[in-house]
């Protein structure tokens, strides 16, 4: 006789989270731990207070978060380490949860979930068409780069990996850019 593992729904997941560990995502149906180190930490806070500050300093760019769960399928709550919303896609104020994909997501190297960043998830995020994704890996000290070259193409159709003297720019943040060796020499 063989069992059924019941998978997760995205429901359950969200109406649990004060219960489950912290750093935990919803990936398939499995409840998976992220475990960041500090280093994780601080490539995340530094992507993500760049991201802010240059959002801060002109009305209509947006805002930046620190991980917040983005319900993107039934299956599917992920908790980007940093994420971007451009102004017209801004949720109401009180928002607990996000439902849909935001602008950009900022996924920082874990050792817990790199896998799941590189396959599942990125394919999630492409299907339910995310505009730009960003991975760094710190292992390389690179960033990969998934984006789309215009709003409706159907898949990530530009892939860049930007290492150490380039810049990290993007066509959805005019005048944002960060020196990637200064992001990974800190």
């Amino acid at each position: 006789m063989s069992t059924v593992t019941e998978r997760m729904t995205a429901d359950r997941f969200l109406a649990i989270g004060d219960e489950l560990p912290r750093f935990s995502q919803l990936i398939d149906g499995e409840v998976v731990v992220n475990e960041p180190s500090a280093r994780h930490q601080d490539l995340a806070g530094y992507l993500y207070r760049r991201l802010a500050d240059w959002a801060d300093r002109q009305p209509g760019r947006g805002k930046a978060w620190l991980p917040l769960d983005v319900r993107l399928a039934e299956h599917q709550v992920y908790a980007p380490d940093v994420l971007w919303l451009a102004e017209s896609h801004l949720p109401p104020r009180d928002a607990a949860h996000l439902v849909g994909p935001p602008d950009l997501v900022v996924g920082v190297r874990s050792a817990s979930t790199w896998r799941y960043d590189l396959g599942t998830k990125k394919a999630v995020y492409e299907r339910r068409g995310l505009p730009e994704l960003w991975l760094v890996d710190s292992a390389a000290d690179t960033v990969l780069v998934y984006r789309r070259s215009h709003p409706d193409a159907e898949e990530f159709d530009v892939a860049l990996e930007v290492g150490a003297s380039q810049t990290l720019a993007s066509p959805l943040l005019p005048g944002f850019a960060v020196d990637v060796s200064e992001l990974f020499d800190r």
